[in-house]
């Protein structure tokens, strides 16, 4: 049983050791996608719609493209959609871009976030596994021998402390991380709904003066 428990105890590291790390990498992918889907403010997006504007309201279709081609930017990405399906008309336009946008970039975005969300909740709970363990393996001495080493029955309720202490660590953090990209994934929302206001309007001007045959 001691051996058992030893080798489990010894696992429960690893697996710590393992889930803190996939939550870490989790925080750095989303992290890096919210700013790698939005202008740095709203100056450089007013800017990218003001050089839009010019080419869109003289008909040419083509320049426009060109000024979001490959950008990555979720605004860019959109109105380039919107340029090339310019054929189906605006409503239709305007409901497309909506639904890529929750599709694309915010339900991706979530789906990333709730690993690290699943990671919070895992991570306190592998250490109280880990406690329960420890717990178990000092119990474990007490009945098997009237004279217990007190340092093997303090390593063990140590091995507990330490695994409830991991768990936490690695949970306080994340849960900080989660709630600063949370704010930034707002505001990136915030910042791209009213960039695509602006973009439908001056798309909406465009196709009145250059009707799509």
């Amino acid at each position: 049983m001691a051996a058992i428990l030893t080798f489990l105890g010894n696992s429960i590291y690893v697996v710590i050791a393992i889930v803190a790390s996939w939550g870490a990498y989790c925080v750095i992918v989303v992290y890096n996608r919210v700013k790698q889907k939005q202008f740095s403010d709203e100056a450089v997006q007013s800017g990218f719609l003001e050089a839009l504007e010019e080419p869109l309201l003289k008909g040419d279709y083509e320049v426009a493209s060109q000024i979001c081609s490959g950008d990555r930017r979720a605004l860019c990405q959109l109105c380039q959609l919107a340029i090339d399906n310019r054929q189906i008309g605006f409503a239709k336009i305007k409901q497309l871009l909506t639904d890529r946008f929750q599709r694309d970039v915010l339900q991706d975005l979530d789906f990333r976030l709730s690993w690290v969300v699943t990671v919070i909740k895992t991570a306190p709970m592998l250490g109280l596994l880990g406690t329960v363990m420890g717990m178990m393996a000092a119990f474990e001495k007490l009945a098997a021998s009237k004279s217990v080493d007190a340092t093997k029955l303090a390593g063990d309720i140590q091995f507990a402390l330490i695994t409830t202490a991991l768990g936490l660590s690695i949970a306080i953090p994340l849960t900080i991380c989660v709630a600063y990209i949370t704010i930034n994934i707002r505001k990136m929302e915030d910042m791209v709904s009213f960039g695509l206001n602006q973009f439908l309007e001056i798309y909406r001007q465009a196709i009145i003066r250059h009707p799509v045959s």
